[in-house]
């Protein structure tokens, strides 16, 4: 890569390179596959590309995930003599990205005007509004629904505490159930054959416990009574419920043979694009093209740590089928107990300052999961995935927090480690539960 390219110019080829793997993995859908691993050259090419502008904790970790993913499967080759197949050791995550990439494009369906989101309102009330408002406009439109409705909260006045930890809380529980978090798409790449039903019926009724802990717990610790909050409107519900009903009509009537994580990838970038043509095709391809030159880039952060744990979860798990002959996994057999020891290693990881991802992938790769075992290693990793972006201090919510609002990530995840404490009992239970019910 040229070290004299302009940012400006190194941004717009990140941006047609992402959009690029976001067409090849949807054509891999089809019987139409141009050539194998284009996805994952596209997305690396569009991270180094972007690579310079990375915050400095994340391309830390994103560094310290690839070289070690890399040592490990020159290890495997070089030491253990273990043959890989090099030209795919950049796919791991590609499916992910893409569905993130994919996401993304529903910011391009209506006009997003704040008004239209539904008005303020105070006490408990409004607090209760601003967690729900999150959770459910968050289950599609992601971190920017923490900017939406906590900007619109900010009129009043800089954002109290209570209002960011709603706002904070909202968010991270919808990784228990929503099929259009990163957490989700992550486990269905692990766990393949999981059942997502299942999972939807421990964890929405979980989400929505978060929400009665936050209740409580911000109106024992502060006085909501003066603290503005959220209401939401009916019409503003509409867009994520239609999604999702969309989504599931895709996934068990439609083309039921077709993973969740694919019909998402290509069901919103299909729904945008309808959305924006009744308008023309000019009007069509200008948003498009603003949304592959400024959005797009502006998403490598979790792209890059998403392929770079893709990385380190091959090269860890090629290392240890090589050195074991594939006779060793972490667990014999991977029940309650096994992934409740897993899910609080992996919080307390978390709120050291490691991505989920991380602990979520390195479990992964020293696990050989067994019919029902996807299933409940799929809800240990999204309960992990929800409770430590919640409290974790390098998390992407506690980040965008402090960067947005000037709250320090740190006193988020003191005030946080107290909802933590009890929701990983929560988790812990609905652990068992769904290992007795598996």
């Amino acid at each position: 890569m040229p070290t004299s390219a302009s940012p400006l110019t190194r941004h717009v080829l990140a941006g047609l390179l992402i959009l690029s793997g976001l067409l090849l993995q949807i054509l891999s859908f089809t019987d139409f596959v141009p050539a194998p691993h284009l996805v994952g050259y596209a997305f690396w090419l569009a991270t180094l590309l972007l690579w310079r502008d990375l915050p400095g904790r994340t391309r830390l970790q994103a560094g310290i995930l690839a070289g070690l993913g890399l040592a490990m499967l020159l290890l495997t080759d070089l030491y253990y003599g273990e043959p890989l197949h090099w030209p795919s050791v950049l796919d791991g995550n590609t499916h992910v990205v893409a569905m993130l990439v994919g996401v993304s494009f529903i910011g391009l369906i209506g006009n997003r005007r704040k008004r239209s989101l539904g008005r303020s309102v105070t006490g408990v009330r409004g607090t209760a509004g601003t967690w729900l408002g999150v959770h459910l406009l968050g289950t599609i439109l992601n971190l920017s629904t923490v900017f939406m409705i906590g900007d619109r909260l900010a009129r009043h006045g800089p954002l109290s505490l209570p209002q960011l930890l709603a706002l904070n809380r909202g968010l991270s529980s919808a990784a228990l159930w929503s099929p259009f978090f990163a957490s989700m798409g992550v486990v269905m790449t692990l766990a393949p054959e999981m059942t997502y039903l299942n999972v939807l019926a421990v964890g929405l009724p979980l989400a929505l416990l978060a929400g009665v802990v936050t209740l409580v717990d911000l109106s024992r610790r502060f006085d909501l009574s003066e603290v503005a909050g959220f209401s939401l409107s009916p019409r503003s519900l509409m867009m994520p419920s239609g999604m999702a009903l969309l989504v599931l009509l895709f996934h068990y009537q439609l083309l039921p043979g077709l993973q969740i994580i694919s019909i998402i990838t290509f069901l919103l970038p299909a729904v945008a694009l309808i959305s924006n043509l009744v308008q023309g095709p000019r009007w069509t391809l200008k948003r498009v093209r603003q949304h592959a030159l400024e959005r797009l880039p502006a998403m490598r952060g979790e792209i890059s740590l998403f392929l770079c744990a893709g990385l380190f979860t091959l090269g860890l798990s090629s290392l240890i089928d090589a050195a074991t002959g594939g006779e060793w996994t972490l667990f014999a057999e991977f029940g309650a107990i096994q992934g409740v020891i897993s899910f609080l290693v992996i919080v307390a990881s978390a709120i050291v300052g490691l991505h989920p991802i991380i602990g979520v992938s390195v479990l992964a790769s020293m696990l050989e999961l067994q019919g029902g075992e996807q299933t409940l290693f799929a809800f240990v990793a999204l309960g992990a995935w929800a409770v430590g972006t919640a409290a974790g201090p390098l998390s992407g919510i506690n980040l965008s927090l402090q960067g947005r609002y000037g709250i320090s990530s740190y006193r988020m995840m003191k005030h946080n480690l107290g909802y933590a404490a009890v929701m990983a009992g929560l988790v812990s239970a609905g652990i068992f539960g769904l290992d007795f019910w598996l």
